[in-house]
């Protein structure tokens, strides 16, 4: 049974988007607000992540059968296509990140890795920069869907941060290379959805991004810093550290966008802030170390064992990390993915693309989503040898038998590893279902389509808009493939250009990426060995960093402001 998106059910527009908002609301409020006492009578806000989701979900699929009419077989047809999305191939990434990890913690070669990275530096801040910003901006142009969140965040808990600011301060540095994450497929996406040029859009979001780049390295350490009750002087005191590792990475990602093209921005950029950083810490160290609480006795004594450990120790220790970056990266390379996807083990494919019943071309979106009435594709991709996961899993077998593990350790490894994972699984499942129902029943077009009628201010809600794409659909690739052409026709219709609305979608939409569901999810699984702390925390994490993507989307927005009315020759091909 076909059906075609309304995109004003109740007849007023007002009243359209404010139903339509109804099941993310429900879902933030149950996650952020709702007050409840625990067992010993203290006050909360907000309850357990997969009861909040499971509930959002219902509000979800109610919603989508009576407001928009959506046919009850779609509607849960669209729910499972999600959810089955959120455990193949988001879920398996972070299974398979959290099982090399615990492998690393019960053979203790994770306490040497500590201790090399207190010989580069023992200052927090410095730590945080180089894990959380240009280590996660290489996973993010790698492998992106929540790898970088889910190991960066599992390192740096490693490393002796608490699960909060981990989960936190990953979630804000995963911004500013999101638009060039998973070897550009955002900005790919975007060039097939507008029509637009590829390398028009890839030089355009290199012409808006560095500035954040330099930018975001300054707030992480900010709020790194706020975080544990420091001052403003302990983050300038770091400022040549945060300089060198944002400017690195920005010039890096403005020469390859614009000069390259979108696959390698990112996968460059982090390897060359990397190593700029290591290479200032050789001639500079800052003259007040930060520690995080009562720690400072602990991490002076990692600094005295330092010498304990002979140069192979390390180089084993990092081993693993080191087939971990080098899978990555192979996963991540397109020829790499077709190839292991035209692999066939005796009859056994390792691609099937199932069509979803009662979804696969059914669903018609009409203008102005699209430039006339067309049927949306729901092709379940199960391509489980060529899935990002797989990539990190191998990386996690192939640490077990370069470490000997011994039968015992094996089983501690994937005994601790289910038992960690069992609850995030269920959560991520329900929510990506949430966010398929939501995209294929319309429900966030009608959102979308609020920000259209906002005249000459359009060029920062147009940022708004992505952000809002990211935050509902937890990517920023389908975030332009679900608002990408409405951008470009919007633009024609207010004679903008094309190139800087359409690109300013994926360049706002990475400031909602830390606040989207699926992420947080996936960062209190990496950061948290109790689940049930961790269901209990998306709340609080989500709290958390709301202000800072709020911000950071609205600077966005006025910089595609002044690109748009008052610098319009940063715009690629611009003439006078």
């Amino acid at each position: 049974m076909e059906f075609h998106q309304l995109y004003n059910p109740m007849g007023n527009a007002f009243l359209s988007t404010l139903l339509a908002a109804v099941p993310i609301l429900t879902l933030l409020y149950l996650l952020a607000i709702h007050p409840h006492k625990d067992k010993l009578g203290k006050r909360h806000h907000g309850i357990a992540a997969p009861k909040a989701a499971f509930i959002a979900a219902i509000v979800t699929v109610i919603m989508a059968i009576w407001l928009v009419d959506m046919p009850v077989s779609s509607t849960l047809a669209a729910f499972g296509y999600g959810s089955f999305f959120g455990l193949m191939p988001i879920g398996w990434i972070i299974v398979a990140a959290m099982f090399l990890y615990t492998i690393t913690l019960v053979t203790g070669q994770f306490e040497i890795v500590k201790s090399s990275v207190v010989s580069l530096s023992s200052d927090r801040r410095i730590q945080t920069l180089l894990i959380a910003f240009s280590f996660g901006a290489f996973i993010e142009g790698a492998a992106g869907f929540g790898t970088p969140v889910a190991i960066a965040g599992a390192l740096m808990v490693g490393m002796g941060f608490r699960p909060m600011a981990a989960a936190v301060l990953c979630l804000i540095a995963n911004t500013a290379p999101v638009a060039f994450g998973a070897v550009g497929t955002p900005i790919i996406t975007l060039a097939n959805v507008t029509g637009l040029p590829e390398m028009a859009l890839s030089a355009m979001a290199g012409r808006q991004l560095p500035f954040f780049s330099i930018l975001v390295p300054f707030w992480l350490i900010a709020t790194m810093v706020f975080m544990h009750k420091g001052k403003w002087k302990q983050v300038f005191e770091i400022w040549p550290a945060i300089l060198v590792t944002g400017a690195s990475f920005a010039i890096a990602q403005f020469a390859i966008s614009n000069y390259v093209g979108p696959m390698l921005v990112d996968i460059l950029a982090g390897i060359i802030s990397m190593l700029a950083l290591i290479l200032l810490l050789k001639v500079w160290q800052p003259k007040n170390k930060f520690y995080l609480p009562g720690e400072e006795e602990e991490i002076k004594s990692l600094e005295r064992q330092e010498s304990q450990y002979s140069r192979g120790q390390v180089v084993k220790a990092w081993t693993p990390w080191a087939f971990l970056t080098i899978f990555v990266f192979m996963w991540g390379l397109p020829q790499w993915k077709a190839f292991l996807n035209s692999l066939n083990f005796f009859g056994l494919k390792a691609l099937y693309n199932i069509s979803v019943p009662f979804l696969d071309q059914l669903v018609f979106r009409s203008p102005p989503l699209a430039k006339e009435s067309a049927p949306e594709a729901a092709v379940y991709a199960l391509n489980w040898l060529s899935a990002a996961g797989t990539g990190v899993f191998f990386a996690a077998i192939l640490t077990g038998l370069f470490l000997r593990l011994s039968k015992e350790q094996w089983k501690v490894s994937i005994v601790r590893t289910a038992q960690r994972m069992k609850t995030p699984l269920i959560t991520i499942a329900l929510v990506l279902g949430l966010g398929y129902t939501t995209r294929y029943s319309g429900l966030d077009a009608i959102l979308g389509l609020a920000f259209t009628k906002t005249g000459a201010l359009y060029p920062f809600f147009a940022a708004m808009l992505g952000w809002l794409g990211v935050f509902l659909t937890g990517s920023d690739t389908s975030s332009n493939a679900l608002f990408g052409n409405m951008q470009r026709i919007t633009a024609d219709q207010l004679g903008l250009d094309p190139v800087l609305i359409a690109a300013s979608n994926s360049t706002g939409g990475v400031m909602g990426k830390m606040i989207d569901a699926q992420s947080i999810v996936v960062a209190t699984a990496a950061c948290y060995e109790d689940r049930n702390e961790g269901a209990n925390a998306v709340g609080p994490i989500f709290r958390a960093v709301f202000f800072h993507s709020i911000a950071l989307a609205a600077l966005m927005g006025i910089l595609v402001m002044l690109q748009a009315y008052v610098f319009p020759w940063m715009i690629p091909g611009y003439t006078l």
